[in-house]
């Protein structure tokens, strides 16, 4: 079967300084922007699509380090290489302190229609902790500038789980997360990822262990919050007014093709999953003499149930049994009693669906009914 390829995703890894819990692939050489523009736009000429594309997503990084003349480029490229529908949902992330009134207005002229912003929390000394560059006054200045230039789908991330933090001081991240009338949005617990920073950070901390029972309290004040005042929880870690759920991120949940651009970007054609080289040299080099490095991955057999099973079940719909073979659909069912038991899965015969108690524990579920990769 043909599958449409529904989505882009380009990676802008360029960013002014590292946060301290950041592990997506990243590069503060930002004396390279131009050349890995210019390396973006070949590699987009090579593998053009004639399929339709609905969803077009830059992310980082740091998209917002671009010049607009290099989101001009990039647009163009896109727009030339690929049959783009009309109404497609185009998202870029930016920094609140990048959104100038000039480069917000330069935005509004530029096919875009949806603006991520990474804001994670509102008081300034755990931005600072996290070495973030703004301040919680520049996040209202930056959602102010992007209403007055006509952008009206705006999302923003939280995150939660600081060392010292109270419940009161997560409630007053929401309210002020609410007060600020956006469309979306996502929020995280603050995790801990190996060769980061904050890694380092809490070897040299010992003390601090997030409580988990805190953790819990947390993630269900934010769920009846956000759903209080009208919010959609459509995945275990987004919320969307009505119609405003992201499209792009959509995709990645429920299987659909994306092609990923640029370096250390992951590409998904519904048979084989693919990703380029994590490193900017190695990537523009690369791309200068023809040759895209990347590997490559089939997604078959018992690979293709867990790939299916760990992004439906983070949905709000859950996981469609009638797309697993009968012994898939078999094992799974068998390994979902235990949970169904404990109140964490629900089965309403057609889909599996995490129960709000098995939302906060849904690696583990979701890990309980994996198979062995082949």
């Amino acid at each position: 079967m043909h599958l449409k390829m529904a989505g882009i995703y380009i990676h802008i890894p360029f960013c002014a300084s590292r946060c301290i819990y950041c592990a997506f692939y990243s590069t503060t050489s930002l004396n390279l922007r131009q050349r890995y523009i210019d390396a973006l736009c070949r590699e987009m000429e090579s593998r053009r699509s004639e399929e339709t594309i609905s969803t077009i997503y830059l992310g980082g990084g740091t998209p917002s380090q671009l010049s607009t003349a290099q989101l001009r480029q990039l647009f163009d490229a896109l727009y030339i290489f690929n049959n783009v529908t009309a109404d497609a949902e185009v998202t870029i992330e930016v920094n609140p302190d990048d959104m100038t009134t000039e480069f917000a207005e330069e935005l509004s002229g530029l096919p875009l229609n949806r603006v991520s912003m990474g804001v994670q929390t509102f008081d300034d000394e755990r931005l600072k902790f996290l070495h973030r560059r703004h301040t919680a006054a520049q996040v209202y200045e930056a959602v102010q500038r992007l209403r007055a230039v006509g952008i009206h789908n705006i999302s923003i991330d939280l995150m939660y789980g600081f060392p010292g933090e109270t419940l009161t001081d997560w409630e007053h991240d929401i309210d002020a997360a609410l007060a600020l009338g956006v469309e979306h949005l996502s929020a995280y617990c603050l995790s801990i990822e190996e060769g980061t920073p904050l890694w380092k950070w809490t070897i040299d901390n010992e003390q601090w262990i997030m409580d988990e029972e805190l953790e819990r309290r947390m993630y269900y004040t934010l769920i009846d919050k956000l759903e209080a005042v009208g919010f959609e929880h459509y995945e275990i870690s987004n919320f969307a007014q009505k119609g405003f759920r992201s499209h792009h991120n959509s995709s990645y949940w429920t299987g659909i093709p994306y092609l990923g651009l640029g370096a250390a970007a992951h590409s998904f054609n519904g048979h084989t999953r693919s990703w380029n080289v994590a490193d900017i040299h190695q990537y523009i080099e690369g791309i200068e003499q023809g040759k895209r490095l990347f590997d490559v991955e089939a997604i078959e057999g018992n690979t293709r149930y867990n790939d299916l099973l760990t992004t439906a079940l983070r949905t709000r719909e859950g996981l469609d049994l009638s797309l697993l073979s009968e012994p898939q659909r078999d094992y799974c069912l068998c390994s979902a009693r235990r949970f169904i038991n404990d109140d964490l899965l629900t089965n309403n015969g057609e889909h599996l669906v995490l129960t709000r108690r098995g939302l906060f524990v849904s690696d583990m579920v979701i890990s309980g009914l994996m198979l062995v990769n082949d």
